[in-house]
């Protein structure tokens, strides 16, 4: 059964109490890494600055504890775009499964209008998984 390493158990305890849950129930069914819980408001700017984030200051990933988690399916490729979007999207309906049976509402940043469809444009933070209120 695949087990988070180390470092993804580290970057995990940074998120909130239901992101460890979910993310400690995928990892027995499907073989992953946490990038990242929380970052600081400076590395959020870094990120914007590099267009990797679209949120210059603040975002769910800048709460204590985080209230987003960016999650990659093994093995990580960050140059084949083809088959990790296609891992992605079939990693992302994984975890949503699992979080519906846990009572766990999620947003994935491969679907942000929450459609279960796809937009064109809309995939670019598909590795973004992160807590709805209520």
């Amino acid at each position: 059964m695949p087990a988070f390493s180390k470092s993804s158990t580290d970057r995990l305890s940074t998120c909130h109490p239901d992101l460890q849950r979910l993310f400690n129930e995928v990892v027995k069914r499907y073989d992953c890494t946490i990038i990242e819980g929380h970052r600081t408001d400076e590395r959020q700017a870094q990120l914007f600055t590099e267009g990797k984030t679209k949120i210059r200051k603040g975002g769910k990933h800048t709460f204590i504890p985080s209230l987003a988690v960016d999650v990659m399916p093994y093995p990580v490729d960050w140059k084949d775009d083809k088959t990790q979007r296609e891992r992605r999207i079939h990693f992302a309906g994984i975890v949503k499964g699992v979080a519906h049976t846990m009572g766990i509402r999620i947003r994935w940043g491969g679907d942000w209008n929450q459609n279960d469809h796809i937009e064109s444009g809309d995939d670019w933070d598909m590795p973004h998984f992160e807590l709805l209120e209520g």
